[in-house]
């Protein structure tokens, strides 16, 4: 495996499994397949995704895709030290009137703690962190 340098939203990650997905992030997934690792929160985030659907063929296909394709991953744990950052950097984002869902909060301080690129079509809900590095691969072409 290559130093890993990305860390993928729920929306990048998920990408792939749509019937029409964006051909730019599938291209890149390829391209950097071997750099890029996941936050432990989007397994949660997937699976709930796909328990809300009923039963059916596009559920099936996205579990599919979660055991064979995302657990795949390297997979970051939320650790002491991303507590740590994430608690100081929330209160400082609260002290200045913004304040980011819990969960994206807790996606910015993995990736801050694993100096890692966070990859996700939803730019706006993290660019008040301090000093997170963001791309987002999403184009307006789709497949």
């Amino acid at each position: 495996m290559g130093r890993l340098v990305y860390l993928l939203d729920t929306n990048t990650i998920s990408e792939p499994s749509k019937q029409n997905p964006n051909l730019d992030v599938v291209e890149k997934l390829d391209k950097f397949q071997d750099k890029v690792s996941i936050p432990i929160f989007v397994i949660f985030e997937m699976i709930h995704g796909a328990y809300l659907l009923a039963e059916s063929k596009k559920r099936t296909k996205i579990l599919d895709y979660i055991e064979n394709t995302v657990l795949e991953l390297k997979i970051f744990n939320y650790t002491i030290e991303a507590a740590e950052w994430n608690g100081k950097e929330t209160a400082r984002l609260q002290r200045i009137g913004k304040s980011p869902s819990y969960i994206d909060s807790q996606i910015s301080a993995v990736a801050k703690v694993n100096n890692l690129i966070l990859v996700t079509r939803n730019t706006d809900d993290f660019k008040y962190f301090d000093d997170l590095k963001l791309e987002n691969w999403f184009s307006e072409k789709k497949g």
